[in-house]
């Protein structure tokens, strides 16, 4: 269910700073990654899909829909790393 879901990581130089935590102006604590997902999936199914396929914990989950497809920002519970996510799926 995972791979239906979860499509591929979203990487610009805004997302990085999403997960290492600098400062900008639309979210200023860190700890979020910013995947492309199936534009019907709901924010319950995206935050499963992540939780089973990382084996962390979702906060919250922020969707928008943009010419490239619908993006889902996803905050991790506290004592989880959006940077190690980032370094198993290759961002870094």
């Amino acid at each position: 269910m995972a791979r239906k879901v979860l499509l591929y990581p979203y990487v610009t130089e805004k997302t990085m700073n999403y997960m290492t935590g600098t400062p900008t102006q639309d979210f200023t604590d860190g700890n979020k990654i910013v995947f492309i997902v199936d534009r019907f999936a709901n924010k319950a199914q995206i935050k499963a899909a992540f939780e089973e396929y990382f084996e962390v914990r979702v906060d919250k989950v922020w969707t928008k829909i943009a010419k490239d497809g619908k993006h889902a920002t996803i905050k991790l519970a506290e004592g989880y790393s959006a940077e190690d996510i980032g370094m198993r799926i290759g961002v870094f």
